[in-house]
C-alpha cells in the first residue's frame, strides 16, 4: 500500500516537474523570503506556496501568489522547478521542501542542490519466512534537476543482498546494481564498502528518475541472526561512511529522519550558452559581470560571476567586485594595495622599489663612496671567510677520508676484502656510519658491558636484527698487521656453542667487531644472581659441557688453532634453555704454527689468569684450560673467582678450593643445592677435573678436548634429571649487572699465583 501511494505521488511530481519555464526572467523584489531555517534561498530559487497561496498562470507562464506581503510574490523564483515551500516542522523548526522532498542546501556556484533521499529496504521475518520490501520509486525530479553522476553512488548495505537501480525514461532503459555479502559480524569492517556488507556502483549522466529492486533469491534468510535487512539508496558518496551497526541495527534508517543526502545538479533551460545568448529576453545571466557555463550533466546552462566578482549572477548587479585589498592576509604583503574592478594592483611604498606582489620592496638609499667602500670590503671579507671555511671543511673531510683509508689498509682491510671475494664469505665489513646508526652514536644507554678490553654495545641493524658491537680500547702494532688475517680466520669459526662473528669495522683507529646478539645474559649473572635460587646440577653440567665443547673446537678443530685468552663466566653467554655460547674474542690470539712465537700481552681477568702465564708471559691452550677450571668451580660453589671471606677478606676461589680438597672439607665450599641433589661420585669427578685444570704447571693439565670428553662421559654415566626452565625463570636474572673484575696488567694477583704454587707443592 505504501509503495502504491509513493508511486502515485511520484507520478504527480513527474507531471508537474516537466513544466520548466523558458520565459523572460523575472526580477525578485525585496519582499521575497531569502532564508528558511538554516538554508539560504537565493534567486533563481524562491519560496512560494504551491497549492495554497499560488496558482499557475498559463498566459504569463508563471506562478501567481496572493500573499505578497509575506514574501510569496510571483517574482521570487524563476520558474516551477525553482519554487520551494518553507514548512514548519515539529518543534517550530523551519525547513525548505521541493514538493515533499527536503532541501538541505543550495549552491549557485556549483549548480547543485542537496536533497534528502529515501532509503529502500528489504527485511526478512524469521517467524514466518516472509520478506517485507519497500522498493521505492525515487525522486522523479525532472527538469531542471538531474542526479549528479560525479557526487552520488548507488549504495547497497546488507549481508545477503542484491539490489538493482532500474531506469525507464521514455524509450531508454538502464539497469545496474551490486552484490553485498558477509557470513558473520567479524567479516565486515567500518569504513570498508567493497562488497563485504556494503557495495557501491556509479550512475550515468542525465538521470532524473530511478527505482530500486531487490531480487527474492537474496533475502537474508541465512544471515537474519545478525542482519535481517538489506538497504539501498542513491546517496552522496562523500557523505557516506559504512558502519557495521548499519547491518546489525536499524541505525541507517534512523539518521536524518530515515533519509540520506543526494546531490542533484540543476541547470537553466535546455539550451547551450551559445544558443541562449541569442535570445536576450530569456537569457538569465543578468548581472553585468557574469559568465555563462554549459551544464556538464544534461542540457542547459549555469551562470557564474566573473573572476574578481562574487554574488548572484541571476539578478541585475548581483555580481559585485571583490575588494581584494580588504582580504587577510593582504595580497600585497607590505606594499600598497589598489583595488580595481575585478582585480587589484600592488605598488611599493614611496621611497622603496622592488616587486610589491612578492613583498620584496627595498628602500631607495643613496650611499656615499665611503659607505659603499665599507660595504664592498665587508662583502669581500665575508666571502673570503665563507670560502676559507669551505676550504677548511673540505680539507677536514678529505683528511677524514684519508685517515679512514689508512686505518683500513693498516688493519689488513684490502687483503680481507679480496679473500672475502675469492671465498664468497658471508662475513661483512661495516662502515663507521652504519655502526653509529645502529648504536645511536654509541649511546651509553646501548651499553651491554664494559671491561678492560673496552665496551660492548647493543646495535639495531633494522628489520628486528640486533647485534653486539665491541669497541676495544687499544690495539698493538702486531695486532694491526695481523688483524685482517685474524678476522678472516675467526669469521670461519662455526660452532653452535660459539658466538658467531658477523663482521668488523676497519676504518677507525681501533677496529670494532660485530657479533651475533645473544639475549639471555651470561653465566656470571646466572650463577651470582640473588634472584635465582634454583639452579639444578643438570643445568650446570650442560653449561660446562657446552663451554668445554666450544673451547675444544677452538683448540683442536679451528685452523689454525685459536686461544681464547679470557675464559670466564662473564664471557659465556646463555641462549634458549641455558644453551651456552662462548663469546669475547677481544683477548683471543691465533696459536702460531711456529712454537717459538707466543703472544706476550698480559691480558685477562683476576681470578681466572693462568699462574704459569704470569710467570712466563706465554699464552697457551693450557691457559684456557686453567681459566675453565675456575669456571667449573663457580658452577659447583656459586662463588666468584675472587670473593670475600668474613675473616680473610679478598680470597681466591681456586686456591681455597685446592686447599679445602687437601684438608678434606670440600662440603664447606660446595653449593648446598649441588650436595643435596647430586650423587657424591659425580660431584667428586667434577671437582677432581677442576683441580686437574688448575694445576700450576700447564703440562700437567688436560687438554680442552680431554676436558670436554670427560664432561660428556659424566653426563652419559651419571644422568641428572632436568626440566628446561620457562621464560620467566630465565628473565628473572637478566637485570642483575655483572661485577666481574677485569685487569689488563700485573696486579696483586701475583700473590694468588704464589699461593697456588705453594699449595701445589
Amino acid at each position: 500500500m505504501h509503495s502504491a501511494t509513493a508511486a502515485l505521488a511520484m507520478s504527480l511530481l513527474l507531471s508537474q516537474m516537466l513544466l520548466l519555464l523558458a520565459v523572460a526572467p523575472a526580477v525578485p523584489d525585496g519582499r521575497c523570503q531569502t532564508r528558511c531555517g538554516d538554508v539560504e534561498i537565493s534567486y533563481p530559487f524562491g519560496i512560494g506556496a504551491i497549492g495554497t497561496n499560488c496558482s499557475w498562470d498559463g498566459e504569463t507562464e508563471d506562478y501567481i501568489c496572493n500573499s505578497i506581503e509575506t514574501g510569496s510574490g510571483a517574482n521570487c523564483f524563476l520558474g516551477g522547478g525553482f519554487n520551494l515551500t518553507c514548512n514548519t516542522m515539529e518543534g517550530g523548526l523551519m525547513k525548505p521542501f521541493y514538493y515533499n522532498v527536503e532541501v538541505l542546501n543550495i549552491s549557485l556556484v556549483m549548480g547543485q542542490v542537496r536533497m534528502l533521499n529515501h532509503i529502500s529496504s528489504s527485511c526478512y521475518n524469521p517467524n514466518d519466512g516472509t520478506v517485507s520490501e519497500s522498493g521505492w520509486y525515487s525522486l522523479n525530479i525532472g527538469d531542471p534537476y538531474r542526479f549528479s553522476d560525479l557526487h552520488n553512488k548507488f549504495t547497497v548495505v546488507g549481508c545477503d543482498t542484491l539490489a538493482y537501480i532500474i531506469v525507464r525514461q521514455g524509450s531508454n532503459r538502464y539497469a545496474s546494481g551490486c552484490v553485498s555479502m558477509c557470513w558473520d559480524e567479524q567479516s565486515i569492517a567500518n569504513g570498508s564498502c567493497s562488497g563485504l556488507g556494503c557495495c557501491q556502483t556509479s550512475i550515468p549522466k542525465n538521470l532524473t528518475y530511478y527505482r530500486v529492486s531487490f531480487p527474492t533469491t537474496f533475502n537474508n534468510s541465512d544471515t537474519w541472526r545478525f542482519g535481517r535487512c538489506s538497504y539501498a539508496a542513491l546517496l552522496e558518496a562523500e557523505w557516506f561512511r559504512f558502519q557495521t551497526s548499519y547491518i546489525t541495527t536499524n541505525r541507517l534508517t534512523q539518521n536524518n529522519n530515515g533519509g540520506v543526502p543526494v546531490v542533484v545538479d540543476w541547470a537553466i533551460g535546455n539550451e547551450t550558452c551559445e544558443v541562449a545568448k541569442l535570445n536576450q529576453t530569456s537569457y538569465v545571466c543578468l548581472s553585468a559581470h557574469s559568465d555563462c557555463v554549459d551544464s556538464s550533466n544534461g542540457p542547459g546552462y549555469l551562470c557564474n560571476c566573473s573572476k574578481g566578482y562574487q554574488g548572484n549572477p541571476y539578478v541585475s548587479d548581483g555580481c559585485q567586485d571583490i575588494n581584494e585589498c580588504n582580504l587577510q592576509p593582504n595580497p600585497c604583503s607590505d606594499g600598497i594595495c589598489h583595488n580595481v574592478p575585478g582585480n587589484y594592483s600592488c605598488d611599493c611604498p614611496e621611497g622603496t622599489h622592488g616587486n610589491a606582489y612578492s613583498g620584496t620592496c627595498t628602500p631607495n638609499q643613496k650611499l656615499s663612496l665611503a659607505v659603499k667602500a665599507v660595504i664592498g670590503t665587508s662583502i669581500s671579507l665575508i666571502f673570503l671567510l665563507v670560502f676559507g671555511m669551505c676550504i677548511c671543511m673540505f680539507c677536514q673531510r678529505r683528511k677524514l677520508i684519508q685517515s679512514r683509508k689508512r686505518y683500513f689498509s693498516e688493519h689488513g682491510g684490502m687483503q680481507l676484502r679480496e679473500e672475502m671475494r675469492l671465498q664468497s664469505l658471508a662475513f661483512r665489513i661495516f662502515s663507521k656510519e652504519e655502526l653509529e646508526r645502529a648504536t645511536n652514536k654509541f649511546d651509553k644507554n646501548r651499553i651491554l658491558g664494559q671491561g678492560g678490553y673496552g665496551t660492548v654495545y647493543k646495535g639495531d641493524m633494522g628489520e628486528d636484527q640486533f647485534v653486539a658491537i665491541k669497541q676495544p680500547k687499544v690495539i698493538n702494532e702486531r695486532q694491526k698487521k695481523e688483524f685482517g688475517k685474524e678476522m678472516l680466520i675467526l669469521s670461519q669459526v662455526n660452532h653452535r656453542n660459539i658466538v658467531k662473528l658477523l663482521g668488523c669495522c676497519l676504518e677507525v683507529e681501533v677496529p670494532m667487531l660485530v657479533y651475533e646478539f645473544v639475549p639471555n645474559g651470561n653465566l656470571f649473572e646466572l650463577i651470582h644472581s640473588r634472584n635465582i635460587d634454583n639452579l639444578p646440577l643438570a643445568v650446570r653440567l650442560n653449561i660446562a659441557r657446552d663451554s668445554a665443547d666450544a673451547l675444544a673446537y677452538l683448540h683442536s678443530s679451528a685452523s689454525p688453532p685459536i686461544i681464547h685468552g679470557d675464559v670466564k663466566s662473564a664471557n659465556i653467554l646463555l641462549h634458549e634453555n641455558f644453551t651456552a655460547k662462548v663469546s669475547d674474542f677481544g683477548a683471543s690470539r691465533l696459536n702460531p704454527k711456529d712454537e717459538e712465537q707466543f703472544a706476550t700481552l698480559v691480558q685477562g681477568t683476576c681470578g681466572y689468569l693462568d699462574p704459569e702465564y704470569l710467570q712466563t708471559c706465554k699464552l697457551t691452550e693450557k691457559s684456557d684450560v686453567y681459566s675453565f677450571g675456575v669456571v667449573l668451580l663457580e658452577l659447583l660453589t656459586r662463588r666468584k673467582a675472587i670473593y670475600f671471606e668474613d675473616n680473610e677478606g679478598e680470597t681466591s676461589l681456586a686456591s681455597n678450593f685446592i686447599l679445602a680438597k687437601k684438608e678434606d672439607r670440600l662440603q664447606e665450599l660446595l653449593d648446598k643445592q649441588v650436595t643435596n641433589e647430586g650423587d657424591a661420585e659425580l660431584i667428586g669427578r667434577i671437582g677432581e677435573l677442576a683441580v686437574q685444570c688448575l694445576s700450576v704447571r700447564g703440562e700437567e693439565r688436560p687438554t680442552m678436548k680431554d676436558v670436554a670428553d670427560q664432561l660428556n662421559n659424566m653426563g652419559k654415566f651419571h644422568p641428572v634429571p632436568w626440566t628446561p626452565p620457562n621464560a620467566e625463570d630465565i628473565e628473572s636474572f637478566l637485570p642483575v649487572p655483572s661485577d666481574a673484575q677485569t685487569s689488563t696488567g700485573n696486579t696483586s694477583y701475583i700473590q694468588e699465583v704464589a699461593l697456588l704454587i705453594e699449595y701445589a707443592r
